[in-house]
């Protein structure tokens, strides 16, 4: 699914080309009529100021020819003087009126594909964001985007208008000069071209070295100081230093070899030009002593060409950006057409919750075909009922939650919500109708206050307090100079396990869904705390659907109904009471936590 995306050595020129398509119905987008007249506009403006640009040496030739005749003060050519400023003052003016009128269509471009590519990758299944690396995402995406400017800024209107300019000043050459003049000219900047984009060829494998050991060292950095704390658990930062530096060794053999191979190329291009100019200026300079030409013809063919190579020379320059630039294009628009492995049916509609049943029916399930993790799960949850699921480690516990929010569909089997089956209800109503309450707590680096707020963003004030007073955390916040603008760090480092697990609850509270899920809910907290959270918990939990994965099995003794998986399977069921006398898994795993408790009461140093 994403070895497109991993892959950094696929783009080509098929691609390339798909992407420049991708990238031209953003600047020609279908109803809006606004756009594409500005896109008119600017391409009239970016031809006018071309023809202007052709026209002004012909007005330096008059003038220098008038001077050439005559020194008289009384034949001073004003008016070609004035006309040749207002022709130069015409280019500028019609230069910067393009940019101007074509800025909010690229703008606009670039703002629609950003925002379409954040929305993908939110539209994208767990599984492909379990599998990717966060550094190497995001310098693609930041890639991609400097790419778009780059191509918008240089080939909308440099390269198309750089070659508009060799087309008219060849044609303007042929007209005034004669054809052989017109024909070194143009073999010229044929030769230019093809050298240009044949070495840029061969130059890209080390573009593509350079990137893969950018994205490496940029994911290797953020992977380490994601894990900041496992580093220096491990006394492990030299090892840290050593894998970052691997990287950009290989990046800095990578880029000196790409800037041999530039210099290699510039100089060939300046060759290339020489040549070309010395043998038109030598010709030109040799029809102005056969009196053919006139010393303002010298100027003119002198002024189209710097005029000419100038830009031709900068071209050079960005067809090898763009070039670079398509590549990194190409990544992200790979990466926008990845398909998610959990989709809307077509005919999908919205999950109507009456009474919030959650049934589980023949429920199998494998993150992949050797790894079958639920074999045939069968349970129901009814209206306003709390059901508890408990077993070991790699029972499959938490796999029933991500498959009842839909992070994954099921192998086979059906789960349905008051008798929807949730594969054919849309995923944000669904998820609108669910509140987790997970067992890693991850917090956006924002405020306290944020991250309950993101329950529910239109709450009042007055609701995130109480969902705080319910989560017993509110004493805490108050307690903290900054209140609820008290800023969580990274990922909420700067709280502990506990305080970020009551700001989790508290946002699940404000939520308010019919059904809840706590996942290890309360794993992160004392027994004190816990015992008040889950007297809270149990209060809003009245009326709704909910289901209790646990380890602590004191935390599931009042749920309706206790299921117990082992390997996959229903191994029991039933009531705590029922359980117990069953003297089964359950009633084992009990005693045995009992037993641990008790030894760990009996060790506590006395205060």
């Amino acid at each position: 699914m994403s070895a497109s995306f991993n892959s950094i050595e696929t783009s080509d020129n098929t691609n390339h080309w798909k992407t420049l398509k991708t990238f031209g119905s953003y600047l020609w987008p279908e109803n809006r009529w606004d756009l594409r007249l500005r896109v008119l506009l600017a391409l009239f403006f970016l031809v006018l100021a071309k023809v202007l640009n052709i026209y002004v040496p012909f007005l330096l030739k008059q003038t220098i020819d008038i001077f050439s005749q005559t020194i008289s003060p009384l034949t001073l050519p004003l008016s070609l003087i004035i006309a040749y400023g207002v022709a130069r003052l015409g280019v500028a003016l019609f230069g910067e009126l393009r940019d101007f009128i074509f800025a909010k269509v690229g703008q606009n471009a670039q703002r629609v594909i950003a925002l379409n590519t954040f929305k993908h990758l939110h539209s994208l299944s767990l599984q492909f964001h379990l599998s990717r690396q966060t550094g190497g995402l995001s310098r693609v995406i930041e890639r991609g985007t400097r790419g778009i400017q780059f191509v918008l800024n240089f080939m909308t209107f440099n390269i198309l208008p750089t070659l508009l300019e060799i087309v008219l000043v060849t044609g303007a050459v042929i007209y005034h000069f004669g054809f052989l003049y017109g024909l070194i000219i143009f073999s010229t900047i044929t030769i230019y071209i093809f050298l240009t984009i044949s070495v840029t060829e061969w130059r890209l494998k080390f573009r593509k070295s350079m990137n893969s050991a950018e994205t490496s060292a940029n994911t290797k950095a953020i992977d380490s100081l994601l894990n900041f704390e496992t580093v220096k658990y491990f006394g492990n930062e030299e090892h840290e230093y050593y894998r970052f530096d691997l990287s950009l060794a290989k990046y800095e053999k990578a880029a000196v070899t790409s800037q041999m191979s530039l210099s290699v190329l510039n100089i060939t291009q300046a060759a290339v030009i020489s040549l070309g100019l010395i043998a038109v200026m030598w010709m030109a300079g040799q029809g102005v002593i056969n009196k053919v030409f006139t010393v303002g013809d010298f100027v003119l063919i002198n002024t189209f060409l710097i005029q000419l190579y100038l830009p031709l020379n900068f071209l050079g320059f960005v067809y090898r950006e763009i070039k670079n630039s398509l590549v990194d294009m190409d990544k992200m628009f790979e990466l926008i057409q990845v398909h998610s492995d959990v989709a809307d049916d077509p005919n999908a509609q919205d999950l109507m919750v009456t009474k919030g049943v959650v049934e589980f029916k023949d429920v199998q399930f494998g993150y992949s075909q050797n790894r079958q993790i639920l074999k045939g799960v069968n349970f129901k949850i009814g209206a306003g009922q709390t059901l508890a699921i408990v077993g070991s480690s790699g029972a499959g516990k938490s796999t029933i939650a991500r498959l009842l929010f839909r992070f994954y569909d099921v192998t086979d089997g059906q789960i349905t919500i008051d008798g929807q089956d949730i594969r054919h209800v849309t995923q944000k109503s669904l998820r609108q109708n669910i509140g987790v309450v997970p067992q890693d707590t991850v917090l956006f680096n924002d405020s306290i206050g944020y991250n309950i707020f993101y329950g529910k963003p239109d709450a009042t004030e007055e609701q995130m307090h109480k969902a705080s007073h319910m989560a017993k955390i509110h004493d805490f916040i108050a307690s903290l100079p900054q209140g609820y603008d008290t800023p969580v760090g990274e990922r909420g480092l700067k709280l502990s396990g506990g305080e970020k697990q009551r700001v989790a609850i508290a946002r699940t509270i404000l939520k308010n869904p019919p059904i809840l899920i706590f996942d290890e809910a309360t794993s992160a907290l004392d027994s004190h705390k816990e015992k008040e959270i889950q007297a809270s918990l149990q209060e809003i939990s009245t009326s709704r659907s909910t289901l209790v994965i646990a380890h602590r099995l004191s935390t599931v003794v009042n749920a309706n109904e206790i299921i117990v998986l082992q390997d996959g399977q229903v191994a029991e069921r039933g009531t705590h009471s029922q359980l117990l006398k069953k003297r089964g898994l359950y009633a084992s795993m009990w005693f045995k936590q009992q037993e641990e408790q008790s030894h760990s009461v009996e060790s506590a140093p006395e205060t």
